[in-house]
């Protein structure tokens, strides 16, 4: 009995996996406004109906996609502020994290980026409350470093923030760079790695108490 319940489990999350990699890849190429269940169902190789069973509608699998693509960013970039080191090279591992999670994420990227703005409310609102909840978290982590012992709350989660404009920037125009130019990956961190150490170098010089 429980491995018939094993094997169905298994497949139920294979064909609700299988909906959300056909709605990511017809996300490349439109907003999630404009797209259908039929279309999503005919990607994945289902009927309508099956998708019901999965999602309540199209809105509530965009918000799902809104999670798994911010997801693994969070936890690198933790990774990256709780590891120790001088500031260049807590920068230097930031730049190389972002560009490597736009390179292994670029559809993911790409829908929230068209989505941020975009008309579907509730999409929206996933998207803000995530890097909401990214910004506490990066808040948290900057709280922990030595030079932020006197530092007020408000002004961690303005340096937080700071710090994730910064890399959503980064990684959008990462996203807008030839994937074939290596260069233009190299000019865009480049440019990133100063405007980091631009922060950084406000940081240390910000008033506190």
């Amino acid at each position: 009995m429980s491995h018939t319940l094993g094997v169905r489990q298994a497949q139920k999350e294979q064909s609700r996996r299988a909906l959300l990699d056909a709605g990511l890849r017809l996300l490349e190429h439109q907003n999630l406004s404009g797209l259908g269940v039929r279309e999503v169902t005919r990607a994945a190789g289902m009927s309508p109906a099956g998708f019901y069973r999965h999602f309540r509608d199209l809105d509530e699998l965009g918000v799902v996609l809104v999670t798994e693509s911010l997801q693994s960013l969070h936890a690198m970039i933790r990774s990256v502020l709780a590891g120790e080191g001088e500031a260049e090279d807590l920068i230097d591992r930031t730049i190389a994290v972002i560009t490597r999670h736009v390179r292994e994420n670029r559809a993911h990227l790409r829908f929230l980026a068209r989505e941020r703005h975009g008309g579907v409310r509730s999409v929206r609102e996933a998207i803000t409350a995530e890097l909401d909840a990214f910004t506490s978290e990066t808040a948290a982590a900057l709280g922990t470093q030595p030079q932020s012992a006197d530092w007020s709350g408000q002004d961690l989660r303005m340096l937080a923030g700071l710090y994730v404009e910064h890399l959503v920037a980064t990684a959008a125009a990462l996203l807008e760079a030839p994937p074939d130019s290596p260069a233009a990956e190299r000019r865009i961190a480049s440019v990133a790695r100063d405007q980091l150490r631009l922060i950084s170098l406000g940081r240390r010089h910000w008033p506190t108490g």
